[in-house]
């Protein structure tokens, strides 16, 4: 009589075979440093090998390693942006991959947050890691607990590591030490000391000498590019050659700055004595930084001084190029101010060639320009002043502004976009909102002199305006009587004499404006800030109430 057995099958039955689990099992391995990867077999081939033989090992559960290679080879393992490393997560994330499997758990990373990171990732693809020599299950808490707990020591060795590291290179150059990074210009690297090369130690001592003759770093600049005189010239470790440029202000504010030039060693701020020969003496270097800090007292006051120049950053000339605040000296040190295109500035970001054109404009009279024609369009509590910050873009095209201003700061005062459009039209008649924008234009007619245009913007103040407008008003009735025609005689105008000249063709409608409108031009009572160019505008209307509401004279 035949025993039952668990696994024997019964009489007639068919024999019961156990289901054999895949796990696809994929290898990671890293080094910190590139140090010994030309061997033929490295450090990262030994991980490979003791894991390639652990999976082996488990071949009976079903484990099979993957053919695919992920090694991070010169990563560190506090960084996260490895390539082998964001490869393999990308295929677990594509579920092809099981098990991963490191030599040891600092490998995969040095920082506890990642690990958690990574962790999360893991279970999120319903996978795991195996580490060869450290015995961790990461299905349960307590394996959880270990890991984490070693992953804190593993980061505590590397800050610890990082701050000896630190102390070591602050201890070195206190001494004096040269510790590594870029060699600056008149030294070479010899047995980890700083020696003069004689050649470029010349032009170290040009440029400070210069500098005191010149005091500015912008002309020095441009000297030195005349001169053909380049930066320093290195040669990296994988052949790349680095340097041999021009000097930018930035590189020589740099070199005039460096105290490694009196033989000292910075670091941190603090000075110390190096271990090199200096190549500047300490009078010369003294008189530099002296002129330095001048030159510093006299940029902060032209900072503040622009901080005068409210369409700083929002006026552009024709080409679209933006205009900068520049200051000019007269006599009694009364200070002129302008608006200058980038292009025609000494340190221009676009350039400064001879056949570059741009624009000079006298900031006071283009910021009185706009405020006199569109102040009247700032709503009740608002001082004029407050339209520039309401102004967004200015553009300035030859024979006209093209502004910009936003609608909504606009519109307390004007209960619709319509009404303040309206409003508008009476500057401009082309005047229209578009999105959250109010755009219209201002007469601003130019000259060119040479390559640099110059806008030529007529403005008066109070007093010559009234008189300007009382004369136009006169030259116009002149005119007309000269061509036979009268404003009291509208029956005859059909035999006047037609203007020969656009003179007389701008100044004969002023004598047809209404009668009150004359009265007050006449008398100097009209509206405070009315320009003499409005009434020469070609778009003046016949009608008398039209002229009243284009004039903004309803009230006179």
């Amino acid at each position: 009589m035949e025993r039952p057995a668990f696994l024997r099958p019964a009489a007639g039955e068919r024999p019961v075979t156990l289901a054999k689990t895949r796990f696809r099992c994929a290898i990671y391995t890293r080094k910190s440093t590139e140090e010994g990867l030309d061997q033929q077999f490295n450090t990262l081939d030994a991980q490979r090998a003791a894991c390639e033989a652990y999976i082996l090992s488990q071949a009976g559960e079903g484990w099979e390693c993957l053919p695919e290679f992920y090694d991070d080879g010169g990563w560190s393992g506090g960084n996260m942006d490895r390539p082998a490393l964001k490869r393999l997560l990308d295929d677990m994330s594509r579920g092809r991959i099981d098990i991963v499997v490191v030599y040891k758990v600092d490998r995969l990373t040095r920082s506890l947050m990642d690990f958690a990171r990574i962790v999360e990732t893991f279970d999120s693809n319903n996978a795991s890691f195996v580490s060869v020599t450290q015995a961790f299950n990461t299905t349960n808490s307590m394996g959880r607990l270990t890991l984490n707990v070693l992953l804190s020591f593993a980061q505590f060795e590397r800050e610890v590591t990082g701050e000896r590291i630190r102390d070591k290179i602050a201890a070195s150059r206190a001494r004096g030490i040269f510790m590594g990074g870029n060699v600056p210009l008149g030294y070479d690297l010899g047995d980890r000391k700083l020696v003069i090369n004689e050649t470029e130690a010349e032009t170290v001592r040009h440029i400070f000498a210069r500098y005191l003759e010149l005091g500015s770093i912008v002309a020095l600049a441009q000297e030195l590019d005349r001169e053909g005189i380049r930066s320093k010239r290195s040669t990296a470790r994988n052949g790349n050659v680095r340097g041999g440029l021009r000097f930018t202000c930035g590189a020589i504010s740099h070199v005039l700055r460096n105290r490694v030039y009196l033989g000292e060693a910075v670091h941190k701020g603090a000075a110390h004595k190096g271990e090199h020969e200096a190549i500047i003496p300490k009078k010369l270097f003294a008189a530099v930084e002296a002129k330095l800090a001048g030159n510093r007292h006299r940029q902060v006051t032209r900072k503040t001084r622009a901080a005068g120049c409210p369409l700083t950053g929002k006026l552009f000339d024709a080409d679209g190029h933006p205009m900068r605040p520049s200051f000019g000296h007269g006599r009694g040190r009364k200070i002129y101010r302008y608006y200058v295109s980038e292009t025609l500035l000494p340190n221009g970001r676009i350039g400064n060639s001879d056949n570059m054109g741009g624009q000079r404009l006298s900031a006071e009279r283009v910021e009185r320009l706009i405020l006199d024609r569109l102040a009247c369009l700032l709503p009740a509590g608002t001082v004029p002043q407050d339209l520039f910050g309401m102004i967004e873009r200015v553009d300035c095209r030859g024979e006209e502004l093209r502004i910009a201003i936003e609608a909504a700061a606009l519109a307390a005062d004007n209960r619709c976009d319509d009404m303040l459009a309206g409003r508008a039209q009476q500057i401009d008649p082309a005047a229209c909102i578009v999105g959250n924008q109010l755009r219209l234009s201002l007469d601003a007619r130019a000259t060119r002199r040479g390559r640099t245009i110059h806008a030529r913007v007529h403005l008066l103040d109070d007093a010559e305006k009234r008189q300007a407008l009382a004369d136009l008003v006169r030259a116009s009735h002149r005119k007309l009587a000269e061509l036979g025609a009268s404003p009291l005689d509208p029956e005859h105008h059909h035999e006047m004499t037609p203007p020969v000249n656009e003179w007389s063709r701008l100044r004969i409608p002023v004598g047809f404006l209404a009668p009150d409108i004359q009265k007050a031009l006449l008398q100097g009572t009209a509206r405070a800030g009315l320009d003499p160019d409005l009434l020469l505008s070609r778009d003046l209307p016949l009608e008398w109430e039209a002229q009243r509401r284009f004039l903004g004279m309803r009230g006179q």
